[in-house]
């Protein structure tokens, strides 16, 4: 941990480091140096034996914003190295209190007081994803989770499946005129095609990319610095787009009611729970909103993630290859997606690597405790899967690509039950982490089918943490067609 002096926290003259892991030399030297008063959140009740949250408050205003967002995971470690796992830090105007490894953030996800509400999630994203199934707290969180439920069984995925396999493949072929795309960028508009598509049942064209931009404003605004509407501004923007998504679902709900169809659209307009409860029409809205916005996102980063690390290794990208091509030239179902063990290795590898979504925010209701550290009521709590996904004390090399350490006979991510937790956890855990799961093998296979792709040998991603994980310059590849004598040959 770092030492105190006089109040300021001196990072560089630090005592041995509460973990083992390393920096990058360049980030290191980046945030080392800094100086800031270190404070207590709060004094701990009197004879309660609690310690005070240390931390601090970061720059004037921003707090540490910037840093969190400009380096985004090595900024989060530097955290946890420096003062362990209960913290407080500065940002965006307010404090927040940082929950980092898999014991801290145990107790925050189960939950079993009911002590953190949702709210947390409120303070970034309710202007623009309100009453979205994130946001919704206890009962009635369980109430709507059983109800959406029924859009998300087996059978249901399956029927998905069999509508975003020709989009994907389509979509894929398109790229074939491309040298260098900027994979990011190609990818982002594949899922929100397949989005549009699945989950609203409208098919491409100048409608979708209008409601696509909305979503893309939406997600943006969340972590904007400047938080009222200017004209030009990202919150601006956040607010407008959330009013193009429910105009749209608004004028399209009525059909939706009126005809059932395979889009999860008309599912939520027609689940119903064990009781016979239906979701209002403010529900579907406000729930379409925000499962069409997790469901493109993350896929995309998650995507992204993994067809990176296929590119810097090749052997990797051939095995899963090999398996793809084994499944033969029909567009896979669930069954066959379930056979391609390659792709659930690197997709899990990727999640680790880089968490789709980097914090999840909470809100402590009532006084509380994490591990000795006293929280105060109204206190903004956020827990970082990062720091649990490189915690040397759960993963060998914790930042090398090793998808094996998934495999069984290892299964690192067994070491603890939130060491790997890509999909968050507790009651909270992703309802959509199997569709998730599936469309992403589902854009790799189709993409292994089509394409090889490679990056310069030299060539190290950065991810662009604004709002969430984005590769600042897109992912660049070298894009070539896959030989189909080569294919057939697999066949």
């Amino acid at each position: 941990m770092g030492t105190l002096q006089g109040g300021i926290v001196t990072i560089r003259d630090r005592v041995p480091p509460l973990t083992s892991i390393p920096l990058p030399k360049a980030v290191d030297r980046r945030l080392l140096g800094k100086r800031y008063p270190v404070r207590e959140l709060a004094s701990p009740p009197p004879g309660s034996g609690l310690k005070p949250v240390l931390g601090d408050a970061g720059a004037p205003l921003l707090g540490h914003s910037l840093d969190s967002m400009r380096f985004g995971v090595d900024f989060a470690l530097h955290r946890y190295e420096t003062y362990g796992p209960v913290s407080w830090m500065g940002s965006l105007g307010t404090k927040i209190v940082v929950l980092a490894g898999p014991e801290a953030t145990q107790i925050a996800l189960v939950n079993k007081d009911k002590v953190y509400s949702q709210a947390g999630w409120r303070f970034f994203i309710e202007r623009f994803f309100h009453r979205g199934l994130m946001l919704l707290d206890f009962e009635e969180h369980h109430l709507h989770r059983r109800i959406m439920q029924e859009a998300f069984t087996r059978d249901k995925l399956a029927t998905y499946a069999r509508e975003f396999g020709p989009t994907l493949r389509a979509g894929i072929a398109e790229w074939g005129g491309q040298d260098r795309p900027r994979l990011y960028w190609a990818l982002k508009r594949l899922t929100l095609d397949v989005a549009t598509r699945v989950f609203m049942g409208m098919p491409s064209g100048p409608g979708a990319a209008k409601i696509n931009r909305a979503f893309v404003d939406s997600v943006r605004a969340a972590t904007a610095i400047v938080r009222v509407p200017v004209p030009g501004g990202r919150w601006a923007a956040g607010l407008s787009g959330r009013k193009v998504l429910e105009r749209y679902f608004a004028e399209n709900l009525p059909a939706k009611r009126n005809s059932p169809g395979d889009d999860l659209f008309s599912a939520l307009c027609h689940a119903t729970g064990d009781d016979g409860e239906r979701f209002s029409d403010d529900d579907v809205i406000n729930h379409m909103i925000f499962l069409m916005m997790a469901a493109h996102d993350t896929t995309t980063i998650t995507s992204t993630a993994a067809a990176y690390h296929l590119a810097k290794h090749p052997e990797w990208q051939e095995r899963a290859r090999e398996e793809s091509l084994a499944l033969g030239d029909e567009p896979p179902g669930l069954a066959e997606l379930d056979r391609l063990k390659t792709l659930d290795l690197v997709i899990k590898e990727s999640l680790r690597l880089t968490a789709p979504v980097p914090s999840l925010p909470r809100k402590a209701l009532r006084d509380t405790e994490v591990l000795g550290y006293h929280i105060p009521a109204g206190t903004l709590v956020s827990v970082s899967p990062n720091t649990n996904h490189f915690s040397p004390e759960h993963w060998s090399n914790p930042r090398s690509f090793d998808p094996e350490r998934f495999a069984e006979g290892r299964r690192e991510d067994k070491s603890h039950r939130y060491a790997w937790m890509p999909f968050g956890g507790g009651a909270h855990k992703c309802i959509g982490l199997h569709f998730g799961m599936f469309e992403v093998k589902a854009v790799l296979h189709e993409m292994l089918r089509a394409h090889r792709w490679s990056v310069p040998s030299s060539y190290r991603m950065r991810w662009d943490y604004v709002s969430l994980p984005v590769p600042v310059d897109g992912l660049p590849v070298h894009l070539a067609a896959l030989d189909r004598g080569s294919q057939k040959s697999h066949e």
